[in-house]
């Protein structure tokens, strides 16, 4: 058996940051290139409907390459004039998600667990021909919102004669059931972020329906293995657990998994130092010298997801607060980690006040050992930015000569916004 080699912590986050995109330079100019250079990095983007400051897909590319036309992420999801297809789509990957459209046949897995797993399961039973009839209505007049799905729907039982007394939350499980099982797909979302349902074969083509179809026949082992080498380029090394995590991954087939990549020369064990676990290395992965910048990242950010990562890469014992009640909470409500230099320096609660046209910094929290003065500034110039890309007015940063060493070196609202 060959010497697995042994790497420092330091290798492996500056490995880590790399494979992120976090050592490419950000342009001065962002086009749809560049969108598609942190697509590509990456992997899916996570998408969540919390809106205090922007809603997350957008910030993964913020973070990324800096102020930027978000209406460029919009056409990358939506598809462009005319007839030009969409180079994402919306599926369950990790968690809800935005995907390229070669990853959508691959989780067709996923697609067949719906009549099982899916939340919205129950809705044949509770509303006997309400799933058929939805699915009719999309494949004849979509992209439609599921509001525009009920109005195309006949309304009570003395029209229908069914008795189905269906509403909108019933027609809305009855598009996510179908959603699930992928006979229906999103075609983008309105300014108000509903999800618009249409078929697959008109947002995503024949040919990826049929690759769908076809790998819905076969056994899931080596889809397994493809979304595998996709975590794996995305992370640049992890866990076993960290891998799985990217793309939800669970059971037996993902050693298998890792086996036939690693039969493949697709991935190398490697050991770091500090960190307690079996670790997988992308051989193609870059390890620079230095990877300095400055970026505050989305609680959903795929650099911080899998939060025992996050802690053994960087020290950072990282929590979403959201749903904690207010008073108990530590660092607060929609908290942002802060990377500087390849470290997770703080821990900044943002909240954008589109009343007062502000941008709030509720509390910040520095990590211990780390200089609030210099680190401050740095925070500074990524909140001014944050700021104009969301034209809103910049705030500076009170107090940030005020010495500490703590966890929560100081907490201070702007413009006396409560936490």
């Amino acid at each position: 058996m060959s010497r697995v080699p042994t790497i420092s912590r330091e290798q492996a986050r500056r490995t880590a940051l790399a494979a992120q995109g976090f050592a490419d330079p950000r342009p001065a100019r962002t086009t749809m290139r560049h969108v598609q250079r942190v697509v590509d990095r990456v992997g899916l983007v996570q998408i969540d409907s919390v809106n205090v400051l922007v809603r997350s897909q957008y910030l993964p590319f913020f973070s990324r390459l800096g102020p930027y036309d978000r209406g460029l992420l919009d056409r990358a999801r939506d598809g462009g004039p005319g007839s030009r297809p969409p180079r994402l789509v919306e599926y369950w990957a990790h968690e809800a998600s935005l995907v390229p459209l070669p990853t959508w046949p691959l989780l067709a897995f996923r697609m067949a667990e719906a009549e099982e797993r899916a939340w919205s399961r129950s809705i044949a039973a509770s509303h006997p021909g309400l799933v058929e009839a939805v699915l009719e209505t999309v494949r004849e007049q979509g992209p439609l919102t599921s509001r525009e799905v009920e109005a195309h729907l006949p309304h009570g039982a003395a029209r229908t004669g069914e008795g189905w007394g269906w509403n909108w939350s019933a027609v809305k499980k009855a598009l996510e059931l179908l959603f699930w099982s992928g006979r229906i797909t999103s075609a983008g979302r309105t300014s108000s972020f509903e999800r618009r349902y249409a078929d697959p074969v008109d947002v995503l083509g024949p040919d990826l329906v049929r690759r769908r179809d076809e790998l819905a026949e076969q056994d899931p082992q080596e889809a397994f293995a493809e979304l595998l080498h996709l975590s794996l380029r995305a992370h640049g090394l992890g866990s076993r657990r960290c891998l799985a995590d990217y793309v939800r991954l669970r059971g037996p087939r993902v050693d298998a998994g890792l086996a036939l990549l690693e039969g493949r020369g697709l991935v190398e064990r490697v050991q770091v130092r500090g960190w307690d676990q079996a670790v997988w290395r992308d051989p193609s992965a870059r390890a620079p010298r230095r990877v300095p910048g400055a970026a505050l990242l989305s609680p959903f950010d795929s650099l911080v997801w899998q939060r025992e990562r996050t802690e053994a890469l960087w020290g950072m014992r990282y929590r979403l607060e959201i749903y904690v009640p207010a008073h108990l909470r530590v660092h607060g409500y929609y908290v942002l980690p802060f990377l500087l230099d390849e470290q997770l320096v703080g821990r900044v609660d943002l909240k954008a006040d589109r009343a007062s046209g502000r941008l709030l910094v509720r509390s910040v929290h520095w990590e211990p050992g780390v200089d609030p003065v210099a680190a401050g500034r740095a925070l500074e110039e990524e909140l001014t930015r944050m700021a104009g890309w969301l034209d809103l007015t910049g705030s500076t940063l009170p107090n940030r000569d005020r010495p500490s060493s703590s966890r929560s070196s100081f907490r201070h609202p702007l413009g006396a916004e409560p936490s």
